[in-house]
Order: C-alpha cells, then sequence, then structure tokens
C-alpha cells in the first residue's frame, strides 16, 4: 500500500494544513461560551451521524434522531433501522471523545483502537441489524470487532488476503502512529490514511464508518476539530461521487515511472488528500457562516417572530434578548434574564416561562440558570441547510 504519505502537491497541501488550523481555531472563537459550545457541538454530532449514515445510503431525519436518543423508536422496519444506525454512531463518537481525554497516549493507528471502534459500533445495534450481505444477496453473521477472515471485493479493488491484514494493521500503525510524521503534516497524514484504511478494509461491514470515525478521532487528537463544532461527513456526503472516485482512483497502481515509487498511485493519494482537505476548508467555512453571534441571535429572534405570531412584538423582542445573552453567556440567572430583557420582575417572569414552555430555554431546576435549546425545533431556523439535502 505504498506511498502511505503523498510527495507530490506537498506544497499545496501544507497551504491547505496551516489553513484548515488556523480556521478550526477561529471557529472555536466564534462561539465564547463552552455550555454553548457545548450544546451546538451535540447538535454537529447528531448532524454527523445523519451525513455518516447517508453516506452508507441510509437517511434518518433529526427528530427521529432525537427520538433514537430518547429510546423512542419507530414501528417502521426501515427508519427504526436507520435511527439505531445514527444513535449508535452518536454512541460511538461520545465514549471515543471521552477515551482521547482520559487516554492522551492511546494509540488510535492501532488495530486495537480500530477494532474497538467497530465493536462499539456494532454491538450498539439490534442483532437483525449485525448482518453484512454478500455480492449474491445471502446474509452473514458480522465478526464484531474482528478483522474479516474471507474475501471481498470493493468494485475494481481487491484489497489484501484476510490472511495478510495483520501485517497491513500493524503497518498502518507504525507508520501513521510514528513519531517521524510532523506536525505539519499530521492532516496530510490523516487523510492518507482514511484512503489507505479503506484500501486495507480490514472488516467484512462497517468499514466506512469505522474510517470516518477514525478520522474524527485524528483531527481531536490534532486539536483540529473546532470542538467539535464542525464534521468532515457533512462534506463527503454532500460530494459522494467525488468521495467515491478520489478513493476508487487513490486505490490504483502506479500510472508510469513518474507516479511515485511505491506501489499504489501517488498521483491518485495526492489527488484525494487534497480533496478530503478541502472538503475540511469547505465544511469549517460553512458552520462559521452559520455560528458569528450576532447572525445567530438575528436567526433566532425571527425565528420568534415566524413561530410565535401570538406573542405581542414587545415579548418576542425581548425573549430574543433573553436568548442572545444566554447564547453569549452560556447561561444566565433569572435576573440577569429580566434586566437584559428590559421589563419589571413580573413581566420577565412570565416571559421566562413562556420561552421554556416553547422549549426556547431549559433549566436544571424551577428557579435555575437558563441557557438556549439547540433541537430539532429549532434546528431550521437556528442553522439553516445544516441538512443540506433534506426538503424544504
Amino acid at each position: 500500500m505504498e506511498p502511505l504519505l503523498p510527495g507530490a502537491s506537498r506544497f499545496e497541501l501544507a497551504e491547505l494544513t496551516m489553513e484548515v488550523i488556523g480556521r478550526s481555531q477561529a471557529l472555536t472563537q466564534m462561539i465564547p461560551s463552552p455550555i454553548s459550545r457545548q450544546r451546538i457541538a451535540a447538535l454537529v454530532h447528531e448532524m454527523n451521524s445523519y451525513y455518516s449514515n447517508l453516506i452508507e445510503g441510509h437517511k434518518t431525519f433529526p427528530r427521529e434522531i432525537e427520538r433514537a436518543l430518547r429510546n423512542d423508536f419507530s414501528v417502521n422496519d426501515v427508519n427504526r433501522a436507520n435511527q439505531h444506525l445514527a444513535s449508535a454512531h452518536i454512541a460511538v463518537e461520545q465514549l471515543m471523545r471521552a477515551r482521547l481525554e482520559q487516554e492522551p497516549d492511546l494509540r488510535i493507528q492501532s488495530a486495537d483502537f480500530i477494532c474497538w471502534l467497530h465493536h462499539e459500533f456494532y454491538s450498539r445495534l439490534p442483532e437483525e441489524l449485525q448482518y453484512g450481505e454478500r455480492h449474491d444477496g445471502s446474509k452473514y453473521k458480522i465478526d464484531i470487532g474482528k478483522l474479516r477472515d474471507f474475501e471481498v471485493d470493493v468494485g475494481r479493488h481487491q484489497p489484501p488476503h484476510h490472511g495478510a491484514l495483520p501485517d497491513f494493521m500493524r503497518r498502518f500503525d507504525e507508520f501513521y502512529g510514528s513519531g517521524r510524521i510532523l506536525a505539519t503534516n499530521q492532516l496530510v497524514a490523516l487523510a492518507a490514511a482514511h484512503q489507505r484504511l479503506a484500501w486495507i478494509h480490514p472488516f467484512g461491514d462497517g468499514n466506512g464508518r469505522v474510517a470516518r470515525l477514525h478520522s474524527q478521532a485524528w483531527l481531536i487528537r490534532c486539536k483540529a476539530d473546532g470542538a467539535g463544532l464542525w464534521t468532515i461527513s457533512r462534506g463527503l456526503a454532500r460530494q459522494k461521487s467525488e468521495y467515491y472516485a478520489h478513493l476508487s482512483a487513490a486505490d490504483q497502481g502506479r500510472l508510469n515511472d513518474t507516479d511515485g515509487r511505491g506501489n499504489l498511485s501517488e498521483k491518485g493519494l495526492a489527488e484525494f488528500c487534497l480533496f478530503f482537505m478541502r472538503c475540511m476548508i469547505d465544511q469549517i467555512d460553512f458552520m462559521a457562516s452559520l455560528l458569528g453571534l450576532n447572525t445567530l441571535a438575528a436567526r433566532m429572534g425571527n425565528h420568534l417572530h415566524i413561530t410565535y405570531p401570538l406573542w405581542s412584538l414587545k415579548e418576542r423582542e425581548q425573549t430574543a434578548r433573553i436568548l442572545k445573552a444566554a447564547l453569549i453567556d452560556g447561561e444566565i440567572d433569572r435576573t440577569t434574564a429580566t434586566r437584559v430583557a428590559g421589563v419589571s420582575p413580573a413581566t420577565g417572569t412570565k416571559l421566562i416561562r413562556n420561552a421554556l414552555d416553547a422549549g426556547l430555554l431549559s433549566t436544571p431546576s424551577p428557579k435555575g440558570a437558563l441557557s438556549v435549546v439547540f433541537d430539532a425545533n429549532v434546528l431550521e431556523s437556528y442553522f439553516p441547510k445544516l441538512y443540506q439535502d433534506l426538503p424544504a
């Protein structure tokens, strides 16, 4: 599977690396409150599961994902299966983030970690979803968390023989997990590793999901995931044909004597890395367009005007000021909410009660602090085009 890192286009890739790191850090700073960042990031995690599912041909609407997270599953077999896939992805991402924080020396390129991702995902699915399908349509039980023990074809690509998988995974870890890769090359290595992991195809089923989770883990490790405020899966899903075409092109052998020195095409790998990193920048920029405090607060105010026409104009404007304050500070006490609304205590109590009843604010107790709610009810108003392909 050599080369494992492209030498071609290295200057352009270096420039893209600096852009990704800089823009990701700037994205994090757009939401100053850690509480608001965490709540928006939770919404992005749901979106991440949606787009990862979509790449695999499974579509689950945001409200259905939220229901699944409350353990409320559809009676429709297809919808229920998609809900399980989405909730499993979200659970594994949360567990992965916690593990990365708790284990700073964890070797994320190791076969153990990659198999762990596979195990954690499939072990959360009901038994009927723990089966793969062969080319002839027959089913087989997925060996959860284990390297495949049979041969597969992936389009025109013939992945390595199953008996050689331990050697390939060992080489994958030795190279991508080594300290020889400079910090300035980490994101290029991440992109190349994404392609090479798909090339190895270590599992009978679930390779794409695991590769995307692994890439997310590497972004977290590089501190380039914007505190969870953006996801690569959205970009890959929106350019699914190009994603698969670039994966396939990098699967091919050397084109000629000028195409690197390895067995596989260096040009194909470089083009894949360029595509992957441009997707990163595209998605960071997209989220940045949504997260400016003033524009986000304005969309929150517009949501009030459209959704609650029975509230008086003054009530909507006063509630909008409360929402903006809670967004900026993460949470505010009720006295502060009344003050920023510019109303009397009695009117402030009424505004807060209405916002809580409408699900616009949440509180841990009857007199507790207030924070903004980000859920499917406000999704399209607060974050338009987050779910790009959904019908209007």
